[in-house]
C-alpha cells in the first residue's frame, strides 16, 4: 500500500555518504550529495519501507559499513537502473517523513535530510520539573546543555578530538554531580550523539522549568596558542571583544551544520516585547551566577582566558525569563588543553568547579519554593537543658559564629528557656 509519495528537487548527485542520527522525538537520515537533481521519496507497508529514489546519481558509499539505528531500521539496500538510484530502508513500524535539502556549508556539501518518526512507537516523555514544581520544598532545575552534536561536530583539536563529544562527556558529569546534591534537579538537553537546534534547546529549558540554563562548550580559534576557561553572559548590543565575535558566528554555524531546516518562523515583533519586558531581570542573575562559577573555575583551572565575565548575544542564552550561561571549558584548538579536555579527571575538575559555582549562587539566591529556599529563612529554637551552642549550630547545619552573630550573643552562653533565632544555610 502507497503511504506517501513526493517528488523534488534537491542539490544531489552521486551519494558519498549515508548516516543515521536519532534523537528522543525521530530518527534523521542524511544523504551526502554532489549535484542538483531530482529525487522521489515514498513510504510503502507489508511490510514497511522507506524508498529514495535519486534520478542520474551513482552510490559512492558501502551500505554495509552505515551504523543503522536497530529501533526502527532493519536493513538498507539500494539498486541501480540505467542512471537512477534507488536506496531503500527496511522499516520494522510505519513511519511519517519530513525531508528538506541542505546547501553546501563548511566541510559540508549538498545534504538531503528525511526526518522519520515512528508512528507505532511509543511516544518518547521527556521528564520535567513539574511535578516537582507542585511541591513546596521543590529541587533546582538547572538545564545543562552539550554543545553541538550530530551534524554539528563544533571545533577540531589539532588530534582530531571532537568538541561535541567534550561537551557531552563533562555534561552527563556535570549533571550526575548535580543530581546527587539534596534540592537540585539536572536534566540534558540532548543524551548523546545528535543536533539539537538552538531554538529547541532554550524551548526544552523552559518545558523542564529550568532554574538556570548551562550552555558547555570547548571552541576552537584560529591561533592555536589562545587557552584558557571563560565564562560568558548575554550582551543583548552584541559582543564586546574579539574573541565574541568569533564564537556569535561559530554559534550561528551550528544550525546550519546540524540540519536545521528555517529559524524564521517565529514573530520578530513578539519575540522582541518579550525580551524587552523581562531580559533586564535574567541579565542580571544570569551575571550573578556566572561570577561565582568563574570564581570556582579560577581556582581549579590553571589559566583563565581574559578578565572577568565575557559579554556576547548567544541565541542560547537569549531567555527572557531564565538566567543563562555559557562556559567556554578550554579551547580545543591549543593542543596542550586538547590532551587535558580528553582526560576524566580534568572533565571531573571542571564539572566540580562549575557545581560548585552554581550551588555558591542559589544558596543566597534560592527560589521561590525550593528546598534551598526553606533552608534559607531563619528559624527559632527555645533552650534546653543540657544544649550547648556547639550542639544547636550542628543540629541545624550551621556554624556558632552565625548563631551568635545572628542573636548578638557575646559569649558561648545560654540559658534553659531562651529562644535563639537560626541563620539560614
Amino acid at each position: 500500500m502507497l503511504l506517501l509519495f513526493t517528488i523534488h528537487k534537491a542539490f544531489a548527485g552521486d551519494v558519498s555518504g549515508i548516516r543515521f542520527w536519532q534523537d528522543p522525538e525521530k530518527t534523521r537520515l542524511v544523504f551526502d550529495v554532489d549535484e542538483e537533481v531530482d529525487y522521489k521519496l515514498f513510504t510503502l507497508d507489508d511490510p514497511y519501507r522507506l524508498v529514495v529514489d535519486i534520478q542520474k546519481a551513482k552510490l559512492k558509499t558501502d551500505l554495509s559499513r552505515i551504523e543503522i539505528p536497530k529501533q526502527l531500521v532493519s536493513k538498507i539496500r539500494s539498486s541501480q537502473k540505467a542512471d537512477k538510484l534507488r536506496i531503500v530502508i527496511d522499516l520494522k513500524n510505519g513511519v511519517t517523513t519530513k525531508h528538506f535539502a541542505l546547501k553546501p556549508f563548511q566541510s559540508y556539501g549538498h545534504r538531503l535530510v528525511v526526518d522519520l518518526r515512528d508512528k507505532n512507537g511509543k511516544k518518547q516523555v521527556v521528564k520535567t520539573a513539574s511535578s516537582v514544581l507542585k511541591n513546596k520544598n521543590r529541587d533546582i532545575v538547572i538545564a545543562i546543555d552539550a554543545g553541538h552534536g550530530g551534524d554539528d561536530p563544533g571545533a577540531l583539536g589539532p588530534k582530531g578530538t571532537l568538541e561535541k563529544n567534550i561537551t557531552l562527556a563533562v555534561a552527563k558529569k556535570l549533571a550526575s554531580r548535580i543530581n546527587k546534591e539534596k534540592g537540585f534537579k539536572a536534566f540534558l538537553t540532548r543524551s548523546s550523539d545528535y543536533y539539537v537546534g538552538l531554538e529547541t534547546r532554550t524551548k526544552l529549558a523552559r518545558k523542564n522549568k529550568a532554574d538556570l540554563f548551562i550552555s558547555l562548550h570547548a571552541d576552537g580559534f584560529r591561533d592555536p596558542r589562545v587557552r584558557g576557561a571563560s565564562v560568558w553572559v548575554l550582551s543583548p548590543k552584541g559582543a564586546n571583544s574579539e574573541m565574541g565575535k568569533w564564537l556569535e558566528q561559530r554559534e550561528k554555524s551550528s544550525d546550519l551544520l546540524g540540519g536545521v531546516e528555517s529559524l524564521q518562523n517565529k514573530d520578530p515583533l513578539v519575540a522582541q516585547v518579550l525580551i524587552d519586558l523581562s531580559m533586564h531581570y535574567s541579565v542580571g542573575e544570569s551575571i550573578k551566577a556566572a561570577e561565582k562559577v568563574r570564581k570556582q573555575l579560577s581556582r581549579k583551572m590553571s589559566k583563565m582566558h581574559g578578565k572577568g565575565l565575557r559579554k556576547a548575544a548567544f541565541m542560547v542564552l537569549r531567555m527572557p525569563d531564565i538566567p543563562a550561561m555559557l562556559v567556554e571549558m578550554a579551547f580545543i584548538s591549543n593542543p596542550g588543553e586538547e590532551k587535558l579536555l580528553k582526560t576524566t579527571a580534568q572533565q571531573n575538575k571542571i564539572a566540580q568547579a562549575v557545581f560548585a559555582g552554581v550551588k555558591q549562587y542559589f544558596k543566597t539566591n534560592p527560589p521561590d519554593g525550593s528546598y534551598y529556599a526553606t533552608l534559607s529563612k531563619s528559624r527559632s529554637y527555645k533552650v534546653k537543658s543540657g544544649d550547648t551552642l556547639s550542639q544547636i549550630a550542628q543540629n541545624f547545619g550551621v556554624t556558632t559564629s552565625s548563631i551568635k552573630s545572628r542573636n548578638k550573643l557575646k559569649s558561648n552562653n545560654l540559658k534553659i528557656g531562651q529562644t535563639l533565632m537560626i541563620p539560614g544555610v
